[in-house]
C-alpha cells in the first residue's frame, strides 16, 4: 500500500522523534534514573511508615466521595486522605462549605454543593454519606436515580461499589435504593465525639477510635479496611440491634454531658460562677474516667452509694428538694442513677440489709414523686 504524503508538521515531528542528540539522550536517561530512584525512595519510606504503624496503606488506592461536609464528614475526609485514600469529591449543602473542607486535602478534591451530585465522577469506588440522619434516605434515592440515568447513557461502572453511611441510629437499609444499582450497603459509625469544628482535630479523634459496623458482606469488608487504615478497632452488630447500640452510645456520651451540665448548675447555686463550676468539676470527671479505664464499673464506683451511706443520701435528697426547679429535676436523675449505683455496689459489698432496704425505699419514693409532677 503506497504511503500517504506527509505535511510539513509531520516531517518536523518525525525528524524530532527520530535520532536524538547524544547529549540530550544522556540527559533524558539521567532524569529517568533520578525519577526512578526518587519514586523507589518514597515507596520505601511509605512502607517503613506503614510497618511502624504510623501510615497504614490500603492494598489498592480506593476513590471516595464524601457527601456531607459537616464536622464529621470533613474530619473523615481528612483522615482518609491522610491514610492513603483518594478523596475525589466533597459535597456540602453549600459549595463554600465544601471548598473550605477541600482545602485541607491534598490533592484537592472536587467541591460540590447539594445540587451537583450529577457531577460526581463515575470512577468512585466508595460513597460515604455523612449527612444528618433525616437526609440519608433522600440522598441515597437521588444517587440511585442518577445512577439509573447514567447506566442508560454510558457504560456501567465495572468495579463493584460500596455505599456507607455514618449514622449511629440508622441501619444500612436506609441506602436501599442504591442496592438495586450494584452497590453493597453498610454503615460505619465512629464511637467518638467529633465536636470541634476544625477538621484536623476531628481527624485526630477518629484515629484509634472504635467503629460500629453493620451491613452486607462486601460493604463490611470495605468498612474494615477503612478502620484499619485509620488505626482504629471495630465490631459488628445485627441491624435489629442498631437502635439499642445507639441508645447506649447516647447514654455514655450525650447523657454524660447532660449530667455534667446539671451538676455544674447545682454547684452554681452554691455561689460559683458557671465557668468556675465547670472548672472545679472537670478534674473529678477526669479521675472518674481514669478509674473506668483501669477497673470494671462495679469497682470504679465511689461515693455515697458505694458505701451505702444512708445519712448522707438523706441530706442530698433534702438539699435537692430545696434547690428550686433545678433541684426538683435533679432529684429524679439522682434517684434513678442512685438505684443503679446501689445495685452495682451490692454486687461487691455486704451491706446491712436494713440500711440497703431503707435506701432503696427512699429512692423509690423520690422516683414516684418525680413521676407524679
Amino acid at each position: 500500500m503506497p504511503r500517504e504524503p506527509q505535511n510539513g508538521s509531520e516531517k518536523k515531528l518525525k525528524r524530532a522523534g527520530g535520532t536524538a542528540h547524544p547529549a540530550k539522550a544522556r540527559k533524558d536517561k539521567t532524569q529517568t534514573a533520578t525519577a526512578r530512584k526518587t519514586t523507589a525512595r518514597k515507596v520505601k519510606e511509605t512502607r517503613a511508615a506503614a510497618s511502624a504503624g504510623s501510615l497504614p496503606v490500603p492494598s489498592r488506592q480506593s476513590s471516595v466521595a464524601v457527601i456531607g461536609a459537616g464536622r464529621l464528614g470533613s474530619a473523615l475526609a481528612l483522615a482518609l486522605n491522610q491514610s492513603g485514600y483518594a478523596v475525589v469529591a466533597l459535597v456540602a449543602r453549600r459549595a463554600a462549605r465544601a471548598r473550605r473542607a477541600a482545602r485541607a486535602l491534598s490533592p484537592r478534591p472536587l467541591a460540590l454543593d447539594a445540587t451537583q451530585l450529577d457531577l460526581l465522577p463515575d470512577t468512585v469506588d466508595l460513597i460515604l454519606i455523612t449527612t444528618p440522619d433525616d437526609q440519608i434516605a433522600q440522598v441515597a434515592a437521588r444517587l440511585a436515580a442518577l445512577s439509573a440515568a447514567r447506566r442508560a447513557t454510558r457504560q456501567p461502572h465495572r468495579r463493584p461499589r460500596v455505599a456507607l453511611h455514618a449514622s449511629g441510629a440508622l441501619v444500612s437499609g436506609a441506602l436501599a435504593p442504591l442496592g438495586a444499582h450494584g452497590f453493597s450497603l453498610g454503615s460505619l459509625h465512629p464511637l467518638v465525639s467529633v465536636s470541634d469544628p476544625a477538621a484536623a482535630a476531628g481527624a485526630r479523634n477518629l484515629r484509634g477510635a472504635f467503629y460500629c459496623l453493620e451491613g452486607e458482606a462486601r460493604a463490611l469488608t470495605a468498612a474494615r479496611k477503612i478502620v484499619r487504615a485509620l488505626g482504629g478497632r471495630c465490631f459488628s452488630i445485627a441491624a435489629r440491634d442498631k437502635s439499642l447500640y445507639h441508645a447506649a452510645a447516647v447514654i455514655a456520651s450525650g447523657h454524660t454531658v447532660a449530667l455534667f451540665s446539671l451538676a455544674a448548675s447545682l454547684l452554681a447555686l452554691c455561689g460559683l460562677s458557671d465557668a468556675r463550676a465547670r472548672q472545679v468539676l472537670l478534674p473529678l470527671l477526669a479521675s472518674t474516667f481514669d478509674n473506668l479505664k483501669s477497673h470494671a464499673p462495679d469497682k470504679a464506683l465511689t461515693g455515697t452509694f458505694a458505701r451505702a451511706d444512708l445519712s448522707t443520701m438523706r441530706k442530698h435528697l433534702a438539699a435537692l428538694q430545696d434547690a428550686g426547679n433545678i433541684g426538683r429535676g435533679a432529684t429524679a436523675v439522682y434517684a434513678l442513677l442512685g438505684k443503679r449505683s446501689l445495685q452495682m455496689a451490692a454486687r461487691r459489698n455486704r451491706f446491712d440489709p436494713s440500711v440497703a432496704a431503707e435506701i432503696a425505699l427512699l429512692l423509690r419514693k423520690a422516683i414516684s414523686a418525680s413521676r407524679g409532677e
